[in-house]
C-alpha cells in the first residue's frame, strides 16, 4: 500500500450490510426512513426505460418489447462485437441525362474500427443514405417458429385458466398430476428414442496409437461469432451479417423493508443526474487507513485511522467492541479508543481557502449531532450501529 485507500482497493475497510455481506461504502447505501444500510443484493431493483447506448434514444417498455430490445438503427460487429459506424465512399455512375459520361455519387458502407470488419465483407452493397435502411436477413423458420409460440401462450393461458379452477377444489386426481408430468410429450419422446438408440462404444488394442487431427479453416467462423446470430448461426466469415444492437436499461433500487427509493435515475439517458441517490459515501463517515504500521508477533503496534465526514452537521463517533464471535476472522486483540470522537461537518470552502476555521475545529465540543433528514420532515438526531472489517495488513516473519 503506498498511499491511502483508494477508490479502487476496496477491501482493506468493509462496512456489513444488512443482509450479512461484507461490502465496501462505495457498493452500500442508507435508507433514510429506515435507516439501514443495504447493498445491490438485497434491494428490488426497477426498470425505468429501456435506452440504446449508442444512439441514447429512450422508448418504452413496450416498444421495446415488440423490437425485441433491440435498437433500430445501430449495428453490433458480428466479427468482434464492437459498434459499427457508418463510413462515406464515392462511386461512379452513369449520368441518366448522359449515358456516356460518369458522375461520383456519395455513397455509405458500415465498418468496425476494431477488427476492420465491413458490411462489403460480407456481400451487402453500399447505400446512399447514412442511415442506410440497412434490410435484416429473413430467417426461413420464422412461420414456425411464431406459430408455436402462439400455441404455447395458449397452452400457458389454459394451464393458468386450470391452475385457477383448482383453488376451489379440495381433491386432486392422480390422474391429472400423472399427465401434468408429461404435459408436452417429451418424456415418452426421449424414452422411446432413448430405447432405439444404443450407445455406442468402442475398445482400443494393446499398444495402438491413436491420432487426432484438428483442422480449423482461415474461413471458419468461431463459437462466439456463431452464438451471435443464434437464428441463422453462419459458419463461414463470409456470411457474417450485422446485428442490431441491444438495449441497456436504466433502473431504479428501492429498499426491500420500508419500499422507499434509494436509487432513482433522470429518465433522459443523456443525463448523468440523479432525482434520488441515497448512497452510504454521502451519509456516513468513510474510514481510511494511513499506511506504515509494521506488525509483528506479539508486539504492539499503532494504527492511524481518518474519518471523513460528508455531511453539512458535526458527527459523533463512538467506538466499540464487537461482542461474541460472529464468524469474522480476529488475528489480533485490539484497543479501542474509549473517548468520543467527533468530526466537524463538511465544508466546501475548506478545499480552497488555506486559513479557514475549520483546521481549528476541536474534537471534545459537546455540541454534535448526526442528522438524515427525511421528506417533508424536519431534521433529526440519529445514532446509528455499524459494524466495520478492517484488514490491516500481513504480520512480519520473526527476524525481519
Amino acid at each position: 500500500m503506498t498511499g491511502i485507500l483508494s477508490l479502487c482497493d476496496n477491501k482493506i475497510v468493509q462496512y456489513l450490510c444488512a443482509c450479512g455481506k461484507w461490502k465496501s461504502i462505495y457498493r452500500l447505501y442508507l435508507c433514510r426512513h429506515c435507516y439501514k444500510i443495504r447493498c445491490g443484493d438485497c434491494v428490488l431493483h426497477e426498470v425505468d426505460s429501456p435506452y440504446c447506448p449508442n444512439c441514447l434514444e429512450n422508448m418504452p417498455s413496450a416498444e421495446a418489447k415488440l423490437k425485441k430490445n433491440r435498437c433500430v438503427n445501430c449495428f453490433d460487429c458480428p466479427s468482434c462485437g464492437h459498434t459499427l459506424t457508418p463510413r462515406a465512399t464515392s462511386q461512379m455512375v452513369s449520368n441518366p441525362d448522359d449515358p456516356g459520361k460518369s458522375t461520383p455519387k456519395k455513397m455509405f458502407y458500415l465498418a468496425c474500427g476494431f477488427c476492420r470488419w465491413t458490411t462489403r465483407d460480407g456481400g451487402i452493397p453500399d447505400k446512399p443514405t447514412v442511415s442506410g435502411g440497412w434490410e435484416d436477413m429473413e430467417n426461413p423458420y420464422a412461420a414456425r417458429l411464431s406459430s408455436l409460440l402462439e400455441h404455447y401462450q395458449q397452452l400457458a393461458q389454459r394451464e393458468k385458466a386450470e391452475k385457477e379452477r383448482k383453488k376451489y377444489v379440495r381433491r386432486r386426481s392422480h390422474l391429472m398430476y400423472a399427465a401434468s408430468m408429461d404435459k408436452y410429450g417429451m418424456v415418452s419422446v426421449a424414452a422411446k428414442r432413448k430405447g432405439l438408440m444404443p450407445p455406442t462404444t468402442g475398445t482400443l488394442k494393446e499398444n495402438e496409437e491413436v491420432t487426432v487431427t484438428i483442422l480449423k479453416e482461415p474461413d471458419t467462423t468461431k463459437m462466439h461469432q456463431r452464438m451471435s446470430s443464434v437464428e441463422f448461426q453462419p459458419a463461414e466469415t463470409g456470411d457474417l451479417f450485422p446485428g442490431h444492437k441491444h438495449l441497456l436499461i436504466r433502473r431504479s433500487l428501492r429498499c426491500k423493508e420500508c419500499e422507499h427509493n434509494l436509487s432513482k435515475p433522470e429518465f433522459n439517458p443523456l443525463s448523468t443526474k440523479f432525482k434520488i441517490q441515497l448512497i452510504a459515501i454521502l451519509h456516513i463517515p468513510e474510514i481510511r487507513v494511513v499506511p506504515g504500521a509494521e506488525f509483528r508477533h506479539k508486539k504492539d503496534t499503532k494504527v492511524t485511522l481518518t474519518f471523513t465526514n460528508p455531511v453539512n452537521t458535526n458527527t459523533k463517533i463512538q467506538f466499540l467492541q464487537v461482542e461474541g464471535n460472529a464468524g469474522e476472522e480476529v488475528t489480533a486483540k485490539i484497543d479501542v479508543p474509549k473517548k468520543e470522537l467527533v468530526l466537524a461537518h463538511r465544508d466546501d470552502a475548506t478545499m480552497y481557502d488555506e486559513m479557514s476555521s475549520q483546521q481549528e475545529f476541536k474534537d471534545d465540543s459537546r455540541s454534535t449531532a448526526t442528522t438524515l433528514p427525511s421528506e417533508n420532515q424536519e431534521q433529526q438526531t440519529v445514532w446509528l450501529e455499524h459494524r466495520i472489517n478492517v484488514n490491516l495488513g500481513t504480520l512480519l516473519q520473526q527476524g525481519k
